[in-house]
């Protein structure tokens, strides 16, 4: 058991998942990163100077009007954090075109170095051999 595992370790696909997986998470702290600290600040301007990753609202308990969303969690209010959601939704859809965009470029790439495979010649077919046997037994 030990040494198919140690086969399956080994294969090529393992390893790259390894790596990918190693460069994504790396990858999502550029992407909340940028999120945070470029986007959200520019589309806060749009909308009046408004960081939305500190907006929620109360679901119950005491919190005092313009108390930060971490001193409302702190203070023991039910919050729901719709500025975090927001942000992650972000997020999500930068991530989501950035592989999109990988993905496209590699099948592109791909394709390009993909030897178109030319159809040879298969031919007759049995049905056909058949009935030209039976056609010379015939003369």
């Amino acid at each position: 058991m030990l040494s198919e595992f140690k086969e399956f370790i080994a294969k090529g696909n393992v390893m790259e998942l390894a790596v990918a997986v190693i460069i994504a998470g790396a990858f999502a702290v550029i992407v909340a990163s940028l999120t945070s600290d470029v986007i959200m600040p520019i589309v806060g301007m749009i909308f009046g100077d408004v960081d939305f990753s500190d907006k929620y609202i109360v679901l119950g308990g005491e919190v005092e009007p313009g108390m930060s969303l971490e001193a409302a969690r702190e203070a023991g209010a039910n919050v729901l954090a719709w500025g975090a959601f927001m942000t992650s939704i972000i997020n999500f859809l930068i991530l989501a075109f950035i592989i999109f965009l990988l993905v496209r470029y590699a099948n592109r790439v791909k394709e390009r170095f993909e030897k178109p495979v030319e159809e040879e010649d298969a031919g007759p077919t049995e049905i056909e051999l058949l009935t030209e046997i039976r056609d010379t037994l015939k003369k």
